[in-house]
């Protein structure tokens, strides 16, 4: 194994953030550039690490294992590469890969593919084909082009230490990738299929991730005798209802609170408080709706809903379909993402003795921003 790579990191992203640059923001719990690092570490591929930094002394701080190396990056991408090279000429490495610290998602499994593939060829490249259509503008005219012949190349790109390097000694021009030095001197590439998920971090919009968060609900109330009993939004046949300022459904209850400990909103009593009169008996699906339209206003999307119904009768199993059905058009969700659990307390206490039924509820919500 005589495998070396390095990693750029030395840009000073303008693009993504006018106070902070990609490659130090927090990423998946970790500065970007640590996917990275990490990564090539846990590959047990390479012999020697070379991060590239326009700001090492923050790196260096880090104390990485050994094998990795933080050296200071040039005034282009082409300056930062040809550092390396020449920091990594005096260890006479077989091969070299080239990576951009602003793909943090690529895997293992490409670095084993690269490698492998360097058997044989002078240097390996990675691609993805595009998923839009493509234009090309000549003039005054514009021309549609075979996303099938186009190629988005990747890093980590894979070289021939010695061929790389001598064409990194003769370039006088900034370049955006290695592959480049390579097309513009005729020599041969060997592309392999890259990965969708190894995308470029850019602007800040491409680094955005969906925040999930998740709310508890509870509510319990008495049965009484003459009162109609309502689950979930529909009519349950039995000799008793709940007993409540509302209709007492202690599953809708419980799903409006857990929706609101899930965007951080209090809880339903705020909203609807018992002393009101103008909400004496109203139905709970009228006390869902603003909820909801709150929740999808906002860009929030649920993704999966737990209920667990505690009583001793009715038997859930035998209107669990109904009570999800009920559930699902109320709340425009797929009846897949509503899971309904019947559990009994073993004749304890008021529940125990069919006096009362609860409910408790765990929602799952992602909110998903728009552009900023």
């Amino acid at each position: 194994m005589n495998n070396y790579i390095v990693i750029l990191a030395a840009g000073k992203s303008k693009r993504f953030h006018n106070k902070i640059a990609k490659q130090f923001y927090i990423y998946k719990n970790k500065e970007t550039i640590d996917h990275s690092i990490e990564k090539s570490l846990n590959s047990k591929l390479f012999k020697k690490i070379v991060v590239v930094s326009n700001n090492p002394n923050r790196l260096k701080k880090k104390k990485y294992p050994k094998l990795v190396k933080i050296i200071k990056g040039g005034k282009e991408r082409s300056d930062s590469s040809l550092n390396a090279l020449k920091y990594l000429k005096k260890f006479k490495p077989n091969n070299v890969l080239i990576h951009d610290a602003a793909r943090p998602n690529f895997s293992i499994n490409l670095l084993n593919n690269l490698i492998k593939n360097l058997k044989k060829n002078k240097a390996v490249v990675p691609y993805i084909h595009p998923k839009d259509s493509i234009k090309y503008k000549s003039q005054n005219q514009f021309i549609n082009l075979d996303r099938n012949k186009i190629l988005l190349t990747q890093t980590p790109q894979a070289f021939k230490f010695r061929d790389l390097y001598t064409l990194s000694l003769k370039n006088n021009k900034n370049i955006t990738d290695e592959a480049t030095l390579f097309i513009n001197n005729n020599y041969k590439i060997f592309y392999i299929r890259g990965e969708r998920k190894n995308n470029k971090i850019t602007y800040f919009n491409d680094i955005k991730i969906n925040k999930t968060t998740f709310g508890i609900g509870f509510d319990i109330h008495r049965l009484i005798k003459n009162k109609t009993l309502y689950l979930g939004g529909t009519k349950i046949p039995f000799h008793s209802g709940l007993q409540g300022h509302s209709d007492g459904d202690v599953i809708l209850h419980a799903i409006i609170d857990a929706i609101l400990g899930a965007i951080q909103k209090k809880d339903i009593g705020t909203y609807f408080p018992s002393n009101k009169n103008k909400y004496k008996n109203i139905r709970s699906p009228k006390m869902l709706k603003p909820v909801l339209e709150h929740l999808y206003k906002n860009n929030f999307s649920i993704n999966n809903l737990d209920v667990n119904l505690i009583c001793e009768k009715p038997k859930v199993s035998k209107y669990r379909n109904k009570i999800i059905n009920s559930i699902s058009n109320l709340m425009n969700l797929e009846k897949k993402k509503i899971n309904l659990k019947g559990k009994t307390v073993e004749k304890l206490g008021l529940i125990g003795k069919e006096k009362a039924i609860a409910c408790e509820v765990i929602i799952s919500i992602t909110k998903y921003d728009q552009e900023i």
